[in-house]
């Protein structure tokens, strides 16, 4: 694993000491955790502002409702 030298505030440092408290087992595991967190949390945004766009355009383009509503049409199929 890749080392990096990172500076922190004191209400950082007063956080990251409470590591054991927290669950983890040192304080570089107690980052990596919250880093990968941000990560999925930026990743949900940038799906969250796709579906904006789709539903935007969606909203927009009769073409593409009536596509869509075709396409549902009888669905789903009743069983006799």
């Amino acid at each position: 694993m890749q080392q990096a030298k990172i500076s922190f505030d004191e209400n950082q440092i007063n956080f990251l000491n409470m590591y054991r408290e927290l669950g983890f087992k040192d304080k570089s595991s107690l980052v990596r955790s919250a880093i990968q967190e941000y990560i999925r949390s930026v990743e949900k945004q940038k799906l969250i502002k796709s579906a904006k766009l789709y539903a935007e355009m969606y909203k927009e383009d009769s073409e593409l409702q009536d596509l869509t509503n075709s396409a549902i049409e009888g669905w789903p199929n009743e069983v006799d």
